[in-house]
């Protein structure tokens, strides 16, 4: 079942990279007391993700942090070391915090997962974004179709804010 506004984020554990290597962040670790904007994509370093959705965010990250936003993040089923690689790529590391989604548990579990295997890209997750405030979610869009980044935009969430 799709997760909805008002529902609480399920607990998972994402990857995020540290100085130190891989760390795991759980729900709790992420969101627990924090206003937070999550948004997803099927994948890192692919032509929507990367030419349009992330940017959008990067272009915008002050605006939303004006708005009493404590942090922006993004969720991707890649392993932790492209993540890295992409936030390092796109000069988003210390703007945006890239989690891991590696086996895809947390897509599956609020119910946004999506069978990319037709392309050969195996489960992924669907392109979303949502306002959390402290775990539970306060806005959700969820783009209808991968190759689009317009209802889970930047522009867009800004005007929920």
């Amino acid at each position: 079942m799709t997760i909805n506004v008002g529902d609480k984020l399920p607990q998972a554990t994402f990857r995020v990279m540290t100085a130190d290597g891989p760390a795991a962040k759980t729900t709790d670790d992420l969101f627990k007391g924090k206003k937070v904007v999550l948004f997803a994509v099927p994948g890192a370093f692919t032509p929507t993700c990367h030419k349009n959705h992330l940017p959008g965010y990067l272009n915008n990250a002050a605006d939303i942090k004006a708005k009493g936003v404590d942090a922006i993040m993004v969720t991707g089923v890649n392993d932790v070391f492209v993540m890295d690689a992409w936030s390092k790529a796109t000069g988003g590391a210390g703007v945006i915090e890239f989690l891991s989604d590696g086996n895809g548990d947390f897509a599956k579990e609020i119910g946004l997962s999506l069978d990319g295997s037709g392309f050969g890209l195996g489960t992924r997750s669907q392109r979303y974004s949502m306002i959390v405030e402290d775990g539970v979610v306060t806005a959700l869009n969820i783009e209808e179709g991968p190759g689009k980044a317009e209802i889970s935009g930047a522009e867009n969430l800004l005007t929920q804010l």
